[in-house]
């Protein structure tokens, strides 16, 4: 009887240093742990300064020992210079020819090149899928001046070139297929939609009192929650606005930190309420749920500008956990949200503008009405980390029965 060899497989994040409560991280650990029941799987970044206890995958670094330039920035690439960048670059092929050779497939995440890494594993012969889960639109909704926006218009322009020349990508959702398919001339066959699972021991519905009492907020507050990274991208200035005349009982809580905090916390001191505003900063991934179980809406408020034809492309991972854990969710009606939130069913769809978000603060429901709308999201099908590595482990099969690593 012939025993069937397991496949070794390499998923890298070669825009992300290993922060384990930053949604980049959690991502490719989580799917890298599911995907671990099929193959021998490790996992790379650019460095790993805060490797979880207990994890059950190997973790390898392109660069050790350089780290991120603001504590808890997952981001590699963001703010080095250009000499630092093509640095970054020898060390990543350096990285591939000596350690990537030896895996069956790699699978490469999302970041400012993304396809660059692909398309020099296959020219090594190892079979490589890059995996997008974004699109930028250089100029659009950028805080960070015409720099920064040429950096991405550039950025974009060469990933464009390797992702043209790879046999096969996985997209996160079907409006980022149609982008690469419209934008960038990639052939609907070579894309592959698989979406993101969600933990649903982790995220699960837990009891509101206790979180309150064990993170100090009062009973009777209404808790709006944030949780995830302060970006462009991820809106949250016209919530803000919104509360100079939302009722005196809510309160916004927000847990996470990224480059628009600064500028964030200003906007909280303007609005007329900045104690209506907390914000908590990085917390353990394990601790999460205890915010969200403290909250009674729960908030993704994506800027939809930021996206091609702006349409969210993301997957939400953060809306489903959310829903998992039983509560409401506030989003913009874009994208996949729209199959994921029911309006006035598991929480509400709001133009993304200050307007719209006061109204929605001004006219929400009763507290007891929120928490029955947190049950219906509890109750929804959302995929797990299993199904999503299930997805995953055929692309690598077909990749691989296919030969595609010219």
């Amino acid at each position: 009887m012939t025993v069937r060899k397991r496949l070794a497989v390499c998923y890298v994040a070669p825009g992300s240093h290993l922060v384990a409560s930053a949604g980049p991280t959690r991502n490719v650990l989580a799917l890298a742990s599911a995907l671990g029941e099929r193959a021998d799987v490790s996992v790379a970044f650019r460095s790993a300064p805060d490797v979880p206890a207990g994890l059950d995958v190997p973790v390898l670094e392109i660069e050790p020992g350089v780290r991120p330039k603001t504590v808890g920035d997952d981001s590699a690439v963001r703010g080095i210079s250009y000499r630092e960048f093509i640095a970054y670059l020898h060390a990543l092929r350096r990285f591939a020819r000596e350690r990537l050779r030896s895996f069956d497939l790699v699978l490469e995440k999302n970041w400012l090149l993304t396809g660059y890494l692909s398309h020099y594993c296959r020219r090594l012969g190892t079979a490589a899928v890059p995996v997008v889960n974004h699109i930028p639109v250089p100029g659009r909704g950028m805080r960070r001046g015409a720099r920064a926006a040429a950096r991405h218009g550039a950025g974009g322009w060469i990933s464009g070139r390797y992702l043209r020349s790879a046999p096969r990508i996985i997209a996160e959702t079907e409006p980022l297929a149609r982008v690469l398919e419209r934008r960038l001339g990639i052939a609907a066959e070579r894309v592959r939609v698989i979406g993101v699972g969600v933990d649903r021991d982790l995220f699960r519905p837990r009891d509101a009192a206790a979180a309150r009492r064990a993170l100090g907020i009062a009973p009777d507050a209404t808790v709006l929650l944030y949780a995830g990274v302060l970006d462009r991208a991820h809106d949250l200035g016209p919530v803000i606005d919104a509360l100079g005349s939302a009722p005196p009982s809510i309160e916004l809580h927000i847990v996470g930190d990224g480059a628009d905090r600064g500028a964030l916390e200003a906007r909280a001191e303007r609005s007329g309420r900045p104690q209506a505003v907390v914000f908590h900063g990085r917390v353990p991934h394990e601790e999460v749920p205890t915010f969200i179980a403290a909250a009674d809406l729960c908030l993704a408020p994506y800027d939809p500008d930021t996206f091609p034809n702006g349409v969210v492309t993301y997957s939400t991972l953060k809306i489903r956990e959310y829903m998992s854990a039983g509560r409401p969710v506030a989003s913009v009606a874009s994208g996949t949200i729209t199959g994921l939130v029911r309006d006035g069913v598991t929480g509400f769809l709001v133009p993304h503008e200050a307007a719209s978000w006061a109204a929605l603060l001004q006219r929400l429901p009763p507290r007891v009405r929120l928490r029955e709308m947190g049950r219906n999201a509890a109750g929804q099908p959302l995929e797990s980390w299993d199904d999503i590595a299930r997805a995953f482990y055929e692309v690598i099969e077909e990749t691989l029965t296919s030969g595609a690593t010219a």
